[in-house]
């Protein structure tokens, strides 16, 4: 095993990376600033890596040196050392126990032009202003397991590399492909690469999720609006389309995440049939 380091204390330079995880105010700032995110559990670093990420560090604690022999080896053998502590220390360091074995920095990819995700996309979703780190996780991990094409944020949208949502999404935030998208103005974008546009409503004349699915539009962008107040007034208003989920038991709504789940799994195209991408504008769709 190569650049394993003993970590001598809290004030250690080479665990900067990973002080005080539990400050989410600090470290939504902070983690952008230096070009970095945190990658939490085996599992997770091992898709960081396999999307191709690049390791500044690992930091785990002595009892999963050798469970995890191979881990460090990938991570050493990309360059960037190993840090090993006691589970005190570590908690000392982080905030927390750090328990599923292992956590790393990573540098934070330099995200792609919308333009660039749209032109071989679908479907795509928009999350618009979602705030809650573990709903942003969630809503990924079921564009991963759904089919999702890419998933666009508008800019006061949380985190997606934020360690919460990396963790709760099982380390697909790395495989389904995301960048920011402009908004409102980022409607018009869509609409020129082709898309037919449709917020997630309550609205009383939205359609059915099903009628959507039966008019099963060549390229879709479904917009997710943020936590109690839903899609925005002005977003909604510029939609091509208000689509709503039908509900029963007097429940009128669900969890943005399980809404985007059952959106995701209502619109997949069906086995073979996935359409070419349009040409055409969103008007164009019937």
């Amino acid at each position: 095993m190569r650049r394993v380091e003993q970590v001598s204390g809290l004030e250690d330079p080479r665990v900067t990376d990973y002080v005080a995880l539990t400050d989410v105010a600090l470290r939504r700032l902070r983690d952008v600033e230096l070009g970095l995110y945190l990658a939490e559990s085996e599992k997770v670093i091992r898709r960081a890596l396999a999307a191709g990420h690049r390791p500044r560090s690992m930091l785990l604690s002595e009892r999963w040196l050798e469970p995890l022999a191979d881990l460090v080896d990938l991570v050493a053998g990309a360059g960037a050392p190993v840090l090993v502590g006691a589970p005190a220390l570590l908690e000392q360091i982080t905030g927390f126990n750090v328990h599923r074995g292992a956590i790393a920095s990573m540098h934070r990819p330099a995200l792609p032009a919308p333009e660039e995700l749209l032109g071989t996309a679908r479907r795509v979703a928009v999350l618009e202003d979602i705030v809650d780190h573990t709903n942003v996780g969630a809503i990924f991990r079921g564009a991963a397991g759904l089919g999702v094409d890419a998933v666009l944020v508008t800019p006061r949208c949380a985190d997606p590399l934020y360690r919460r949502s990396v963790r709760v999404s099982m380390g697909t935030v790395f495989q389904v492909p995301w960048t920011r998208l402009p908004w409102p103005g980022g409607l018009t974008r869509l609409r020129e690469a082709g898309f037919v546009v449709a917020a997630l409503t309550l609205t009383a004349e939205a359609m059915s999720l099903d009628d959507l699915t039966a008019r099963n539009p060549p390229r879709l962008a479904m917009v997710l609006g943020t936590e109690g107040d839903g899609v925005s007034r002005a977003a909604a208003t510029a939609a091509d389309l208000a689509v709503r989920i039908p509900m029963s038991g007097g429940v009128d709504s669900l969890n943005v995440a399980a809404a985007a789940a059952v959106a995701f799994y209502g619109t997949r195209p069906a086995a073979g049939t996935r359409p070419a991408p349009s040409t055409g504008s969103a008007a164009d769709v019937g």
